[in-house]
């Protein structure tokens, strides 16, 4: 078969004019989603540090890239099913392997899971350190010095005593609506404690910090779940039960859209890239908690006194637009 030159250049152009037009396309969608004027929005997440990463991650956003974000409120599991249908783009902070909606989101490709924004987390079930050892400065004695794991409480329900319901312990789990109120409501099922305990839900985040500290400012014997990074964990001397037969390494997460994560990676780089020290953070958060600080004006004082930190996230012309807007 003969090819003459002209036939050969005419038979090469196309490809690379078809090349050509997905690179711009491609490009044109890296930049696109901002520039547009589309907003990222992100999911209102309504404990201290999945407020001040959000804070942080949509200050870098805007005033680095120019863009519109906004944050649309909700529990957990409605949220995280918004990110699902691209109608949220960003969860600041998401648990990875605790959520059965994220993890159904994932394996259907609808989510993606990228960076670490917080790196060396924990949660689990705490009781006052003075329920074991006691506290000879307040005159509390042990009451419960062979409590060691979940499985012990079986037989310390009376010790936890719910005024409510006296024939049984008490139990505080996260607010409903939260993905760890299901996971704790599990446990209980699996350790046979849900009818010794009364699976208690405070209605938001702040009632259930209310009643761990009017508990242990009064000395009394409280069991409750809790997490780090928190101001909580800073305040009060606290021992986390083991929990039998199971992995507790946290992984903490960005999580986005898989639309988002495909017509923006431009971003999806910047927020892969957020991380705090768990030090600063908590340090930050328990700012926030004793002076009454927005989360936002925090998001502020980090970007002031963090260049350090942050400057490693963003692109240099990023930097210097995030620099002059402080």
């Amino acid at each position: 078969m003969q090819t003459t030159t002209s036939g050969l250049v005419k038979t090469l152009r196309l490809p690379l004019i078809t090349l050509g037009l997905a690179l711009a396309s491609g490009s044109a969608n890296a930049a696109g989603w901002c520039e547009t004027g589309k907003p990222v929005k992100f999911a209102g997440l309504n404990w201290e540090s999945g407020m001040l990463l959000t804070d942080i991650m949509q200050y870098v956003l805007q005033k680095g890239y120019d863009c519109k974000t906004d944050t649309l409120p909700g529990n957990s599991i409605t949220m995280e099913q918004a990110v699902s249908t691209d109608d949220i783009q960003v969860f600041a902070e998401e648990w990875i392997g605790r959520s059965e909606v994220w993890k159904k989101a994932e394996a259907a490709g609808k989510v993606v899971s990228v960076g670490a924004p917080i790196v060396g987390a924990e949660e689990g079930w705490y009781v006052p350190r003075y329920v074991i050892a006691g506290d000879a400065k307040r005159g509390i004695k042990p009451a419960a010095p062979n409590l060691k794991s979940i499985a012990d409480l079986t037989q310390y329900a009376s010790l936890f005593r719910d005024q409510e319901e006296p024939d049984k312990g008490r139990f505080y789990n996260c607010p409903a609506g939260w993905t760890c109120e299901l996971d704790n409501t599990a446990i209980l099922k699996k350790f046979k404690l849900d009818d010794k305990f009364t699976n208690f839900r405070p209605g938001t985040g702040p009632a259930l910090d209310t009643a761990i500290l009017s508990g242990y400012r009064r000395g009394e014997p409280i069991l409750f779940y809790y997490w780090s990074p928190t101001p909580m964990m800073g305040q009060l001397d606290l021992v986390k039960l083991e929990e039998p037969g199971a992995d507790k390494q946290i992984h903490i997460k960005v999580g986005l859209s898989q639309v988002f994560n495909q017509q923006a990676p431009e971003l999806v780089t910047v927020l892969s890239k957020v991380n705090l020290p768990l030090d600063l953070l908590n340090q930050n958060l328990a700012l926030m908690k004793q002076k009454r600080i927005s989360s936002e004006k925090l998001a502020q004082a980090f970007f002031k006194q963090h260049p350090e930190i942050w400057q490693k996230w963003v692109s240099d012309d990023a930097a210097k637009k995030i620099q002059a807007s402080l």
